[in-house]
């Protein structure tokens, strides 16, 4: 199981698995495929794309939830763990970082 491993030297590590961090660097534009960086100035806009997505993201599930009711169906299942949950980790480091002056790293 492959994970990604994001640092600073103002916050812990924020460890996630490989699917969820690739989906964090992909929202806020960066390649997943190596190692990179957010810098401090990169760090707002990185968090208007992270809140963005998740806004997006629970439109689409309450949206495909009123679809099936439409039609009678059961509601579709989501994962449990929804996209809120798993970037608010992310956004917290991302602000204290930014606030701090330092960058963020991963894959090195």
């Amino acid at each position: 199981m492959s994970v990604y491993r994001f640092k600073s030297r103002e916050t812990g590590d924020l460890v996630m698995l490989e699917q969820h961090g690739r989906r964090m660097l992909e929202i806020m534009g960066k390649d997943p495929s190596g190692p990179g960086v957010v810098q401090p100035d990169q760090m707002p806009a990185a968090v208007q794309a992270i809140r963005a997505a998740v806004e997006e993201d629970e439109a689409r599930q309450k949206r495909l939830k009123e679809e099936a009711q439409t039609r009678g169906e059961p509601p579709p299942h989501f994962d449990p763990v929804s996209l809120r949950m798993r970037s608010t980790p992310f956004i917290e480091m991302l602000q204290r970082c930014e606030k701090a002056g330092v960058e963020i790293v991963w894959g090195v």
